[in-house]
């Protein structure tokens, strides 16, 4: 269902927000515990998330200005929502919440109470409630902060005037800082001098360590948010992770939360751009081009391999490379769809690569929400050695076709020709051979592992949730652990076998229009696991709108559903003058890529609403 017309409050359905339960009760409150009714009179914003999504972590960057704009009015809720075991452990989520600067409350709902309440189906999902305590829009995706900031404008002026609008001190209590040496690292390197250098991912830094792995030699970078290029003292990163060592002897980074490529020179302490705008890469822009005129989006580690810089998109679902001869960047596969399909690299599927490292033959990747390990071959195409979908997970050693790993985020080549994989949410050390096809485990209770690194016949391991780099002897044979598999506790969406009718719902917030000068400004691409599930309906298309065929052969599948639709600014709405004054209005991309579960069942809904930005009218 799309509707072009801008909404007003007067036509806004008015439904009571459900109260907000979480067993994992409330972060960053200074312990105190929170009901709706204490924040009446305030604009709330919940955002469900969860921290293995970088979608949701996206929207936490998108919201950073407008929670620092509207910090008297607007009170901001994260809704911690997990997905894998791992996030539902409350110690987890406490070091995210710190790892990625959550600076608002957060309610940790390990349970999922609260996201079945208000009949979320996908993260990252923003509800906002006005200060009477009804909720008043609903927005899926990515790229909603601008509609979200014209939402709040307009509720600030209609309940001053009411004078039902409250402001004040918002219930956020910064925690203590830790005086840890690193913090929440993120990947490491070995220099040819024989010292180490780490991402230390949430002081926006790089830390130079001794040949121990625990003495530091230099901090590189302020310690602030930005992207600055200068001296190793005044250069600025953004939550950096990645490292790849350059031909040249100089280190290439992912600056993640900048979208870039930076390069350091350990010796002359230089910070320079490789690569992207320092803007998140968005659906129709360029996907090759100069390096720094190109955006890039969430890239979180790199690898040199075959003459190029190998990056993990994970912002897209994407490997992409960079060519230092042109100085050039470019897709290298992967469709920016979530999932895992093999084949060419054209045609591949990820979800959120995460972890490099290239052999003579190989790239290996950890491909992290499928909880897979994959590889390139040198022709490009995408091959699985372990790993079967989004939504199976677990600690599974034995023959690769049926073992189990959960949300790895790091993979080492070892002097083998085996890997070991940072199996960050089982804190493990897994090691797969491509020689038997078994995997088996070196280490356990480690701290959400996220990387390892070489060092003679040792091995360092980045123990991120314990803030150090932890030494370990390769073992010569494997840990034995009980065996363990998981399903994403998400429930499945009961629907009708035959014919379903799918309804994105979007409608063009507040003093904005569907813009069609140039066409469709909408898009929207179907598919299945397995893709048997779809007799009709499958492949792109601009209406938001599509019936879809389900095979009566199948009990339960995977929906997934990309969504994107493009509003512009209504010159006519926002300045009285005729449509088309302005002839570039700023315009405002919504999307929302998302895996739905279904369980066929019989006299079930024939309807599957899914909301990228509105109000489903037959729910108000």
């Amino acid at each position: 269902m799309t509707d072009a017309s801008p909404s007003r409050t007067s036509r806004r359905a008015r439904v009571r927000a459900p109260q907000l339960t979480g067993k994992g009760g409330w972060l960053n409150t200074g312990g105190k515990q929170y009901t709706l009714a204490d924040l009446r009179g305030r604009i709330v914003i919940l955002d469900f998330w969860t921290f293995c999504c970088i979608n949701c972590l996206h929207v936490l960057d998108e919201l950073r200005e407008l929670e620092e704009k509207h910090r008297d009015t607007v009170v901001i809720i994260g809704v911690h929502s997990p997905k894998f075991v791992h996030e539902a452990e409350h110690q987890a989520v406490v070091d995210a919440v710190e790892r990625y600067g959550v600076e608002h409350p957060v309610l940790d709902d390990p349970e999922l109470a609260t996201w079945k309440q208000y009949a979320v189906r996908a993260w990252p999902t923003l509800v906002v409630i006005d200060p009477e305590g009804y909720v008043v829009a609903q927005h899926a995706g990515e790229g909603h902060a601008h509609a979200i900031e014209r939402l709040v404008a307009e509720l600030e002026t209609e309940h001053a005037a009411k004078g039902t609008l409250r402001r004040g001190d918002g219930p956020y209590v910064a925690p203590e800082p830790e005086p840890t040496v690193l913090r929440f690292p993120g990947k490491a390197l070995a220099l040819p001098s024989g010292n180490f250098l780490v991402t230390d991912t949430t002081r926006h830094q790089l830390v130079e360590l001794a040949a121990d792995g625990e003495s530091v030699v230099r901090r590189i970078g302020q310690g602030s948010r930005g992207l600055t290029d200068s001296t190793w003292v005044r250069a600025r990163f953004n939550e950096p992770q990645g490292l790849a060592l350059l031909p040249d002897g100089s280190v290439a980074v992912a600056d993640t939360v900048n979208h870039a490529i930076r390069r350091f020179d350990p010796e002359s302490g230089q910070v320079t751009t490789l690569a992207g705008t320092g803007y998140q890469w968005m659906q129709g822009e360029p996907t090759s081009g100069p390096a720094r005129e190109v955006s890039l989006s969430s890239p979180w580690d790199v690898a040199w391999w075959q003459g190029r810089l190998w990056i993990a998109m994970a912002g897209v679902h994407q490997l992409w490379a960079y060519d230092p001869a042109e100085d050039t960047v470019a897709v290298t596969a992967g469709t920016t769809n979530e999932g895992l399909v093999d084949g060419p690299g054209p045609e591949a599927w990820f979800a959120q690569p995460s972890g490099l490292a290239g052999t003579a033959d190989r790239l290996w990747l950890a491909d992290s929400e499928t909880s897979a390990l994959r590889w390139v071959d040198l022709d490009g195409a995408v091959h699985t050695a372990v790993g079967t979908g989004l939504f199976d997970f677990g600690h599974r050693d034995g023959a690769a076709e049926q073992a189990l790993l959960q949300h790895p985020l790091g993979v080492t080549a070892l002097p083998d020709g085996s890997v070991a994989i940072s199996d960050t949410y089982n804190h493990a050390l897994r090691r797969y051979d491509p020689t038997t096809g078994e995997v088996s485990t070196l280490a356990t209770d480690l701290r959400e592992p996220s990387d390892a690194v070489l060092d003679g016949d040792e091995i360092l391991v980045v123990e991120s949730a314990r803030h150090r780099l932890t030494r370990l002897r390769l073992p010569e044979e494997a840990v034995r652990v009980e065996s363990v598999a998981h399903r994403t506790q998400r429930a499945a969406t009961e629907v009708a076998p035959g014919e379903l009718k799918l309804d994105v719902i979007f409608q063009a917030p507040a003093g904005q229009k569907l813009d069609t000068r140039y066409g469709p400004s909408t898009r929207l691409l179907v598919s299945a696991t397995p893709p048997g599930l779809l007799i009709t309906g499958e492949g792109p298309g601009t209406d938001l709108n599509r019936t879809l065929t389900l095979n009566e052969a199948f009990t339960e599948g995977v929906l997934h559903v990309s969504a994107m639709a493009a509003s512009c600014d209504d010159t006519a709405s926002n300045s009285g003058s005729a449509a088309g004054a302005n002839e570039y209005p700023a315009c405002h991309v919504h999307q929302q890529d998302r895996g739905v579960p279904v369980r066929l069942t019989e006299g079930a809904t024939d309807r599957l609403p899914l909301v990228l930005a509105g109000m489903d009218d037959r729910d108000a």
